[in-house]
């Protein structure tokens, strides 16, 4: 009995000590909390949206004609020389982005798992049924956003799906881009994807400005405005490129 006792006692101090071990570093204590792993989602978020809204501006140079959009591909590439190599800037852009995706993505899946286990089973299913539709749609418009990320890049950026063999030139990019938006699946693919990506943001800009603290009672219905504002312009941005292929607009 006294032995156990003992067992214990050392059991419980070693889960103490294993705690405060963890505890004492500053950084993965506030990631352990809910505040902590909100403001990692909304500040890789807005990491995110800004790249997403500079990259709409750069795909909307295909309504310049070939010089430009094909000068802007090389000069993402070229940017940095001659201090760095060729396209190193672009990978560390990538590299930067992908770390923020996977902050993202693992912060807002630990969340769910957190408010899930903090709610009561009654509470749970009567919250489940009032706000089926809001978190069915991130969940599924997060996983189909993934989804058309690794599509894109095999697209796009590396022509190894969607184009007929000698199709894809590389940064080629208003030929490519005419050439694969021509076929109407992949269009309709991209704007539904876009579609998800609207809503993604109208709910995603919304929460980071709450967690970030700039939500007062005061702006809060300009600011709704702003975030639905945000997600509806990179949205037209972003479809009115397959939808001008479509209807013959670019050629």
């Amino acid at each position: 009995m006294a032995e156990g006792a003992v067992q214990g006692a050392k059991a419980a101090s070693g889960v103490h000590a294993g705690s405060h071990a963890v505890s004492s570093n500053p950084l993965i204590a506030f990631w352990d909390t809910v505040i902590g792993k909100k403001v990692v989602m909304a500040v890789t978020g807005a990491v995110l949206v800004g790249f997403v809204f500079a990259h709409m501006l750069g795909n909307l140079k295909v309504f310049s004609g070939p010089d430009d959009i094909n000068t802007y591909a090389r000069f993402l590439r070229e940017v940095g020389q001659p201090e760095l190599g060729y396209g190193e800037v672009l990978w560390i852009v990538r590299i930067t982005l992908l770390v923020c995706v996977i902050f993202h993505i693992t912060a807002a899946i630990q969340l769910t798992r957190m408010s899930w286990a903090a709610r009561p089973d009654g509470y749970r299913v009567k919250k489940d049924v009032e706000a089926t539709f809001a978190s069915r749609t991130m969940r599924w418009g997060g996983l189909l956003l993934a989804v058309f990320i690794v599509f894109h890049l095999l697209h796009f950026t590396l022509g190894a799906i969607g184009f007929a063999p000698g199709e894809y030139f590389h940064l080629g990019v208003y030929h490519n881009v005419l050439t694969a938006f021509a076929f109407w699946p992949i269009s309709l693919f991209y704007i539904i994807s876009m579609a998800a990506l609207c809503l993604h943001l109208d709910h995603g800009i919304w929460s980071a400005i709450q967690t970030l603290g700039w939500s007062t009672s005061r702006n809060e219905a300009k600011l709704k405005l702003f975030s639905r504002a945000i997600a509806l312009l990179i949205f037209l941005g972003f479809v009115s490129v397959p939808v001008s292929v479509l209807a013959g607009w670019l050629r």
